[in-house]
């Protein structure tokens, strides 16, 4: 049977950027059909390549973070190597970067001269701070993103030292953003007979805009949000709980029919039958009462029954997993969220499923992490490079 195009399928992805967020980003427009060309210094490439976890050399990491990527080696140094990526700025739709403001600019390639030889084109750019204001000069990491945008602050307990996600959230935020922008100015571009755009995503305020309901809390109540640990004041309960034998489970009961679900589910009928507690503001004002009596119950049940008792009760609920507990999981399972693929060299290996699911034009792993350079001669040559001109290019170090 003939598959059905992907969605984005014909869309030309010129990818100048390193590591996590402007990866990320082409990475996930990749997934569902774009063709991404990703320019890579002939000198090692992106760092990512070495990143955390190596097989044979490589990062287990780059295996997915550059799947369906082709990689096209240009020495931007060079004038040759140069002239060959604004070629192919010339033809993309999209190109997304993420170097510090200013910096493609000195390169010739910023967006004054891209956009002039293609006014169409849409340009993604991923920086610490954005392309203007005062700090745009300076550097900044996804870590900073999360201490500025207001996302460290928030993140532990109230008497220890603010504390970081196990994963870097911060450029993964921003290359969501930079995703829906580029596909935003793509459709503004198509459908209302604009011209290309830049979309400006600066980390801290990918990580701010997450921030919910912070800034009006503080500008007409004065409140600042803290750090509240494992609960979430004004919302109650939800919490963690650890079970007899060492589990660690969330149960969400703030919902009214809900709390008292789980006040009946865990023999508190007389909290459930409560008209005080019938809100949640009722609720939030006696938090350490229910907190105490849901920890009582937990403790003296092992895991697999209090999950039960949840999901009989319909109390939203879930053990902590970890990824060994995740390979395990029958909903995982069910939604294909692991894929079965074979490293070089034939080593099976599973990766993360594709995100989100559609139902006619779903995403697909179509290849892994790229060798570096593995696609620059083809690249070269699409673009009307004679073979003598590949091998000069390749004897100078331009690609």
């Amino acid at each position: 049977m003939v598959q059905p195009a992907k969605p984005l399928a014909g869309v030309k992805v010129l990818e100048l950027g390193t590591l996590i967020a402007g990866p990320f980003c082409t990475r996930i427009l990749a997934e569902f059909g774009a063709e991404v060309i990703k320019v890579e210094s002939p000198d090692g490439g992106d760092p990512l390549r070495q990143w955390r976890k190596l097989h044979e050399g490589t990062s287990l990491w780059w295996s997915v973070q550059a799947r369906n990527k082709r990689s096209f080696t240009a020495n931007l140094k060079d004038p040759d190597g140069l002239a060959a990526v604004r070629k192919l700025a010339a033809e993309a739709d999209i190109v997304v970067e993420n170097f510090r403001p200013g910096v493609l600019e000195k390169l010739g390639l910023g967006w004054d001269v891209l956009s002039a030889a293609n006014p169409g084109l849409v340009m993604v750019r991923l920086s610490g701070f954005g392309q203007t204001g005062p700090y745009k000069d300076r550097p900044g990491f996804g870590a900073i993103g999360e201490s500025m945008g207001g996302l460290r602050y928030i993140t532990g307990f109230p008497d220890r030292p603010p504390v970081r996600t196990g994963i870097s959230i911060g450029d993964s935020i921003a290359a969501l953003w930079a995703a829906i922008g580029a596909l935003m100015a793509l459709r503004h571009r198509e459908v209302n007979g604009g011209a290309g755009q830049v979309v400006d995503v600066a980390l801290y305020e990918a990580v701010f805009a997450m921030m919910e309901s912070m800034v009006p809390e503080f500008d007409v109540a004065g409140f600042v949000r803290e750090r509240t640990g494992n609960v979430m004041p004004g919302i109650t309960p939800s919490n963690t709980h650890t079970t007899r034998d060492g589990r660690h489970i969330i149960i969400g009961g703030n919902g009214d029919a809900i709390f008292k679900r789980l006040m009946n589910a865990i023999g508190r009928a007389d909290l459930a039958e409560d008209a005080s507690l019938g809100n949640n503001a009722g609720r939030d004002a006696r938090a350490d009462e229910l907190y105490a009596a849901i920890d009582a119950w937990v403790r003296e049940h092992d895991g697999d029954a209090v999950l039960a008792a949840m999901e009989a009760a319909q109390v939203p609920a879930s053990a902590v997993l970890s990824v060994a507990d995740m390979f395990e999981d029958a909903q995982f399972i069910a939604r294909d969220m692991f894929e079965q693929v074979n490293l070089p060299g034939g080593q099976p290996m599973k990766i993360p499923g594709i995100v989100p699911k559609l139902s006619d034009t779903p995403g697909s792993t179509e290849w892994l992490g790229p060798k570096l350079g593995e696609h620059t001669d083809e690249i070269l040559a699409s673009l009307g490079y004679a073979p003598r001109e590949i091998a000069a290019l390749r004897e100078k170090g331009a690609v």
